[in-house]
């Protein structure tokens, strides 16, 4: 293989690593705005049968 070759194939390995990297970080940051919603959504979850259910907005 010629230097240029070599270069080549480092670089894209490089650019590789760097886009593995972003999409950890990105995957990482989804996971932890969906653990945001479940633990907003957890409390309700555990009212018992017909709290929160119906509202009576009769005057």
């Amino acid at each position: 293989m010629d230097v240029m070759s070599i270069v080549s194939s480092m670089m894209a390995m490089q650019a590789a690593n760097t886009q593995q990297q972003i999409a950890t970080s990105i995957m990482k940051q989804n996971i932890d705005s969906e653990k945001s919603v479940l633990q907003l959504l957890q409390p309700a979850a555990n009212n018992p049968p017909g709290v929160g259910g119906n509202l009576d907005i009769s005057a």
